[in-house]
C-alpha cells in the first residue's frame, strides 16, 4: 500500500541537521516522543510529496529527537528534508487507554445530540489547556458550535458507528 493510501499520522518536524552523517532533528510533535526509539520506518512528507525512509538509530538531544536514515548518508542530502514532516502509518501508533482518543480518530466524526439532531461534524480540537474543546461545523448552515470536551457534555464517541453524542449546557447554541 503507497503512503498516498493509507492514513498517516504526523510525529514530528525535521527542523535540521546534525553532524555530517545525514542525521536530521526532528521537533517532536506527539504526546509520546519515545516512541521514535522503536520506529523501524517513517514517512517523510514534503509538501504532499512523500517517502517512506528506514530509520536506521534514533536519539534524544534537548528538546529534539536526531534521527539517522539508512538511505540518507550526508549532510547535503540531509538538508533536503528540512521542514518536512515525519509521519508514521495509522497502525503503528501508540495504543491509548479506554476512552481516550487522537484528534485524528475524532475530526470528521458526525455530532449529535442526545435528541438525536445532527449538529454538524466535528472539524477541530482546541487544547486550550483545561479541557479540549471540539469545534463543531453545520454541513447545511455552516453554524459553529464550540463543545467543551467534558464528560458532562460528550457523553458518547462511538468510533464503530462513527459517530459522537453531545448534551449542550443551556445557552451553548445562542
Amino acid at each position: 500500500m503507497s503512503p498516498s493510501q493509507r492514513h498517516l499520522v504526523t510525529v514530528g518536524r525535521i527542523t535540521a541537521t546534525q553532524g555530517h552523517r545525514g542525521e536530521v532533528r526532528v521537533y517532536p510533535l506527539t504526546d509520546f516522543p519515545e516512541r521514535f526509539n522503536r520506529l523501524e520506518k517513517v514517512i517523510v512528507n514534503q509538501h504532499g510529496s512523500t517517502r517512506e525512509l528506514a530509520v536506521e538509530a534514533a536519539r534524544k538531544h534537548q528538546n529534539v529527537i536526531v534521527l539517522k536514515f539508512r538511505e540518507v548518508t550526508t549532510m547535503d542530502e540531509a538538508e533536503t528534508l528540512r521542514d518536512a514532516l515525519v509521519q508514521i502509518d495509522e497502525k503503528d501508533v501508540v495504543p491509548l487507554p479506554p476512552g481516550h482518543y487522537y484528534i485524528f480518530q475524532l475530526v470528521g466524526l458526525p455530532v449529535y445530540s442526545m435528541s438525536g439532531e445532527l449538529l454538524g461534524r466535528l472539524v477541530d480540537v482546541q487544547q486550550t489547556g483545561a479541557n479540549d474543546v471540539y469545534l463543531v461545523k453545520s454541513d447545511t448552515s455552516g453554524e459553529e458550535i464550540f463543545v467543551p470536551a467534558l464528560k458532562e457534555v460528550v457523553k458518547c464517541i462511538d468510533l464503530e458507528q462513527g459517530k459522537i453524542m453531545v448534551e449542550l449546557p443551556p445557552g451553548l447554541r445562542e
